[in-house]
């Protein structure tokens, strides 16, 4: 058995999530707990009881789902349950570096927040939106962008074969949606999210980070990470400074990460943090290969992972 980690990101956020592994388990109180005391926000509150709003800011949002992910990781590696490989959506590429020790626990947290902070408020002014079309190609979706004439829109995440989310301005965003109709897309969704997230819209965002990310220090990995940016594995070569800052305004290559990690041979796949977004996307990923699929965003699912990975 290869394990891999899957760590969502934002858009997953519900208020509840992570409420009754926090409540039952003392390794999850306690990355809440080192949360809290290295923010000063309180996390648990806000995700447990909200309201919607507060939870649905991204400099909320971030630090959220990192950190119900983080504490099923440690819930996990005391069932010595661990991945020889993971990445993540966007946001949970953090949860993975963390994991993979090349980010040391305290200042992802503190990255985390401070990515949240200036993406929510260096984030320019407009009314933006961010949609999942399905049943397009790669080429129908930028071809469709390309023809939008009222507002900016650009494909934002390539999730996997059968969806790409586009991003922009609202306005830009449905005129897209109408394009892609036309043209037969099987679906659209408009996401529950707060910005032109993975555009040239961030740069601002971006560069605030790039300063942060100057007077962070990377370690070795020990377990291997799969880059948003590219969908390969990072190296020791890599700058990592310079891909977590563009990583802000480029598009996620989250289909070819799920490519990488059948190619490394992984057949188990464990999606953990709110929502099975990131299960649903490996599952419509064309394999000749048996595969594995589960996701931990509650006890009773995280309680049955265990119970099936430890036999």
């Amino acid at each position: 058995m290869k394990i891999a980690f899957l760590f969502p990101g934002q858009g997953s956020q519900v208020i509840g999530m992570g409420k009754d592994i926090y409540e039952k388990y003392k390794e999850a109180k306690i990355i809440y707990d080192k949360v809290k005391e290295i923010t000063g926000i309180d996390i648990a509150k806000i995700s447990f009881e909200g309201p919607e709003e507060v939870l649905n800011k991204t400099q909320n949002t971030q630090l959220a789902v990192l950190t119900m992910s983080l504490a099923i990781i440690e819930i996990l590696k005391n069932n010595n349950i661990n991945a020889e490989i993971s990445t993540g959506l966007s946001l949970g590429e953090y949860s993975a570096l963390i994991y993979s020790k090349a980010l040391e626990l305290e200042k992802g947290i503190d990255l985390v927040k401070k990515r949240g902070e200036y993406m929510q408020n260096l984030a320019p002014k407009g009314d933006w939106s961010m949609a999942a079309i399905m049943g397009m190609s790669e080429e129908q979706i930028i071809d469709a962008c390309n023809k939008v004439k009222n507002g900016f829109v650009v494909p934002a995440n390539f999730n996997n074969v059968s969806q790409i989310v586009i991003s922009g301005e609202k306005s830009g965003v449905e005129e897209a949606v109408q394009i892609l109709k036309e043209m037969g897309a099987r679906k659209a969704i408009v996401l529950n999210t707060a910005g032109p997230f993975h555009t040239e819209k961030l740069k601002d965002s971006s560069e605030a980070l790039r300063k942060e990310l100057d007077n962070v220090d990377f370690n070795k990995f020990k377990t291997k990470v799969v880059k948003n940016i590219d969908g390969k594995i990072y190296n020791d070569k890599d700058d990592m400074r310079d891909i977590l800052a563009r990583h802000i305004v480029s598009p996620v290559r989250f289909d070819k990460s799920i490519e990488t990690m059948l190619e490394e041979g992984v057949d188990t796949f464990v999606e953990i943090g709110p929502g099975k977004t990131l299960s649903g996307f490996v599952k419509r990923t064309p394999t000749d290969k048996q595969i594995n699929i589960y996701n931990i965003n509650n006890v009773e699912t995280l309680e049955n992972v265990i119970e099936i990975l430890k036999k």
